[in-house]
């Protein structure tokens, strides 16, 4: 503390003297030894106050959004240096208001910098504080029993997928996970490894549906049934379902606890930070599925306030946010005139997108992962969205995803580091949700989007000019929620008008069409005797692999090229038709799918080449995921080798459910919570418990040790 405020000392003598508005001696002129003495008053008392005051003003604006906080962190901080230099005993500092707010954050910012390097270059100076924030955390805690058992920290990495995990750890990106697997941490290829590994790495393959929404729900909740896609049409209740938002989250909750019986993974002593679902847990922050709720209990913003309580790191945070920012536009400028293909635009808001993303998301869900575990809690599963939300536009492989890997890497080396001092130990488990698989966009490829191919197939007139569809990023949905935008406006709706419009939809890869005036799934008889030349159209096109239909004589049945159709009760591994670039599990895959009752009228993957495992998205992504081909359903499971293995040699990890099955087994080994439960918590189904703050059950020091 002495470094920092010697450095905070140091930093406001050299603005006075920069700044002709900032200055620490009266106009007659002091001493050098009285403007010394007035700088370091002045210091003492703004860090007085942003320690005492600044986690008050920051509860207060828990009212305001995220994002507008983060604006008026730089306001605040010159508003404290004000009152700092008027109530300071020297009474020698002047500055104008603007010129403070400058002086604020540049303080603010050194003083964070020169905290973090003492903490990472003094491993004994970092180690004492640990052990001062655990001695803190088990005086708060006397009187009360410790924890029993270890505990489990469950962090995925959204979208990396096994085969970028295993390259990030050959090129050195991330030393860290390299380390666990008992790998070389520089990026040589050493031929033994140079340390015992702690973990082992298993692949899994996804659903049909590879995408956020369909694994996570089955990963926290046990059963993802009845999720066929990122987005679908449901005729019954005539609303286009998407998984990131925040009412269908919630929805999709609730009927996942209705068909299992138990509140999800982390019903007994759990916290879910980042994800879409809530898996059970009463210690919530940053989940999507209960941002629909609006007043008191809508604590999904929460975690705000365990990071932005401290002013260093709300300054820390904001200039990442713009250099990450001012980086993004510098990449996709020099990707524009290299002429790099495939590219999709990268401009309007994106940017700011990928900056919360990969600089706010990720540091508040840090910093509430090592709150939690200070805070001892039993079981913990965080999402980090950075990697995805970079690759949809920079492709899975490119140079802007591997800086991403490596900030991720340092997130994990500071968890790591943090569980060494917890009150109990903690199993780390690191796992994603998918993968994503790079290629070109369909519009980019053939110059139409899926949906004018349907209306051509139709005979409906098809606009000269196409539109950009959506992205399905889990980022855009966590913008709006700190951004408090009323996330249900403009739901899409859909009321029947002339029976041949149909709903076109798309999830990365997966294209789903629905005829909306029809209240039953269509049959391909029926298709046929409206649109002649629609299922042919499709089945034929050469950007598209297969078509799922249901048909009157066969039940399901898979579509292809040249007229190829085969029966999805016949489909196999070993007869795989239209299926044979797909891989193992295609088969037993689209035949789940064809069983969800809000499955489309007509199921459309896109083509997939084996050869350079590229897909081509109907959604504007370079690097997609949500149907099947390539590494889009191939994530990994690393986990600790304490742990039982996740499944036989001759076995293979197959759907969320399973992994599901797998963590909840972990669970009660390391004697956690023991689940399934009785989810009792009626009046919020669909939410998990009441959600509480970090900030409720710890002081706000203790949040982030690595940043106070």
């Amino acid at each position: 503390m002495l470094a920092v405020w010697a450095v905070s000392t140091l930093t406001m003598l050299v603005l006075a003297g920069a700044l002709p508005d900032f200055r620490l001696q009266s106009r007659t002129g002091e001493s050098a030894t009285q403007i010394g003495v007035t700088a370091a008053l002045g210091a003492g008392v703004f860090g007085l106050l942003s320690s005492l005051v600044w986690p008050l003003l920051v509860r207060a604006l828990l009212l305001v959004p995220a994002l507008v906080l983060g604006l008026l962190v730089f306001f605040l901080n010159g508003s404290l240096l004000l009152v700092a230099l008027w109530i300071s005993p020297s009474g020698q500092g002047e500055a104008a208001p603007e010129t403070a707010v400058v002086v604020a954050a540049v303080m603010s910012a050194v003083a964070s910098a020169t905290g973090g390097a003492l903490a990472v270059r003094d491993d004994d100076a970092y180690r004492r504080r640990l052990y001062r924030l655990a001695d803190r955390r088990r005086r708060h805690a006397e009187g009360r029993p410790g924890p029993a058992g270890p505990g489990t920290l469950f962090l995925q990495l959204d979208g990396v997928g096994h085969d970028v995990l295993e390259a990030a750890t050959e090129k050195g990106l991330m030393p860290t996970v390299a380390t666990w697997l008992g790998r070389p941490s520089d990026g040589t290829l050493r031929p033994r490894p140079t340390h015992r590994p702690t973990h082992r790495l298993t692949p899994w393959r996804t659903d049909w549906s590879s995408q956020t929404g369909a694994s996570q729900l089955g990963i926290l909740h046990g059963t993802n049934h009845d999720v066929p896609a990122f987005r679908w049409y449901e005729k019954d209740r005539r609303e286009v379902m998407v998984c990131n938002r925040p009412a269908n989250a919630a929805e999709l909750q609730r009927r996942a606890i209705d068909r299992t019986g138990d509140g999800g993974l982390l019903t007994v002593d759990g916290a879910s930070r980042g994800n879409l679902f809530s898996g059970g847990a009463d210690q919530l922050a940053l989940v999507l599925s209960i941002a629909a709720r609006r007043g008191r209990q809508n604590r999904s913003r929460a975690g705000y306030f365990a990071y932005f309580s401290d002013p260093a790191n709300a300054v820390r945070t904001a200039m990442s946010f713009v250099a990450d920012v001012l980086r993004e536009i510098g990449q996709s400028t020099r990707a524009r005139f290299a002429k790099q293909r495939p590219r999709v635009k990268r401009g309007g808001l994106y940017p700011f997108i990928r900056a919360f993303a990969t600089v706010v998301e990720r540091d508040v869900v840090v910093s509430a992962v090592i709150g939690d575990m200070f805070a001892g809690r039993a079981a913990i599963y965080a999402d980090l969205v950075a990697y995805d939300e970079v690759a949809h536009h920079s492709g899975p492989h490119s140079r802007d995803t591997a800086k991403v890997l490596e900030g991720l890497d340092r997130s994990l080396a500071l968890i790591a580091q943090v569980a060494e001092h917890a009150p109990r130990a903690y199993r780390i488990v690191l796992l994603s949700d998918h993968g994503q698989s790079p290629g070109e966009t369909f519009l980019g490829r053939y110059g139409l989007t899926l949906g004018n191919l349907v209306r051509a197939g139709c005979g409906l007139p098809v606009p000269r000019r196409a539109q950009r569809t959506h992205s399905g990023a889990e980022a855009r949905a966590a913008v709006r929620a700190a951004l408090r935008i009323p996330v249900e406006e403009g739901v899409e709706e859909y009321r029947p008008t002339r029976r041949s419009e149909p709903i076109v939809l798309a999830s990365g890869n997966l294209g789903l069409v629905s005829f909306p005036d029809v209240p039953h799934r269509m049959s391909r008889e029926e298709i046929d005797a409206r649109h002649p030349a629609l299922l042919s159209t499709l089945a034929n096109h050469p950007g598209i692999g297969f078509v799922l239909v249901r048909s009157e004589e066969h039940g399901g049945l898979v579509l292809g090229a040249h007229g190829a159709e085969i029966p999805v009760d016949e489909l196999s591994d070993a007869h795989p038709g239209p299926l044979a670039d797909f891989g193992p599990g295609a088969a037993e895959a689209v035949r789940r799918t064809h069983g969800f009752p809000h499955v489309a009228d007509i199921m459309v993957n896109s083509w997939y080449d084996p050869a350079d495992g590229e897909v081509l998205a109907f959604e504007e992504q370079i690097g997609s995921h949500g149907g099947l081909g390539g590494c889009q359903a191939r994530p990994f499971l690393m986990s600790p080798l304490v742990l039982s293995d996740p499944v036989e040699d001759d076995e293979e990890l197959v759907g969320a459910e399973q992994i599901h099955r797998v963590l909840r087994r972990w669970l009660r080994e390391a004697n956690g919570p023991q689940v399934p439960l009785a989810h009792t918590s009626a009046p919020q189904r669909g939410a998990g418990n009441r959600a509480t703050s970090p900030d409720e059950s710890a002081p706000a020091e203790e949040q982030n040790p690595a940043d106070a």
